[in-house]
């Protein structure tokens, strides 16, 4: 497509109004793209923080996932570099153990529609079980698995990683191959997209 549409494609998305009697805090889509960015972040859905305020990853998962990045705010938040897509767009409340899941909803929508309009992605971090369930063209049986395999996503353009979220903190005490190889590798992958 040579036509810029990502600016009326996101005016829609700010309005969106789908499953707004699914949401608890009322619809506030959060979303960032311009047609040049080179990396897409697709994580889950904002959070309680996110949602009031309107910014993707303003919380400790994002500073969590910037350490991983070795990325300053300025750089993250570089949306003509950096398209941030979660799979839900809208808080979508909370559950037994934490938020619930991404509305459905968002992805089917508006997903392909935003990727058309982002020809110049070079990598794409798949944050979390939902994003990775969604965009990995073959998945192994777990989100560790996928993570411990990030290699043979990268052919597609995919980067898997665990959430980074301060609930995962034993699952990365657990597994410190992630921050011996994984994160190395991600960030080499990261610095080599945005060239």
């Amino acid at each position: 497509m040579t036509t810029d549409y990502l600016p009326t494609l996101l005016e829609e998305i700010r309005h969106c109004r789908l499953c707004e009697e699914y949401l608890p805090l009322g619809p506030n889509p959060v979303v960032r793209a311009a047609r040049t960015a080179r990396l897409l972040i697709v994580g889950q859905a904002p959070g309680t923080r996110v949602h009031e305020t309107g910014i993707p990853w303003n919380d400790p998962s994002g500073d969590r996932l910037r350490d991983w990045l070795r990325m300053d705010k300025d750089t993250f938040y570089d949306q003509s570099r950096i398209a941030i897509i979660p799979m839900g767009f809208c808080y979508p409340g909370r559950g037994k153990g934490g938020d619930l899941p991404p509305r459905p909803e968002c992805a089917a929508t508006w997903h392909r529609r935003l990727l058309d309009q982002l020809p110049d992605l070079q990598l794409t971090l798949l944050v979390g079980q939902y994003a990775q369930r969604h965009y990995l063209p073959h998945r192994y049986g777990s989100l560790t698995e996928n993570v411990r395999h990030h290699r043979d996503a990268l052919p597609a353009g995919y980067f898997p990683l665990p959430h980074p979220s301060p609930r995962n903190t034993l699952w990365l005490r657990q597994r410190p191959w992630f921050e011996e190889q994984v994160v190395p590798e991600l960030r080499r992958q990261v610095k080599k997209a945005l060239k």
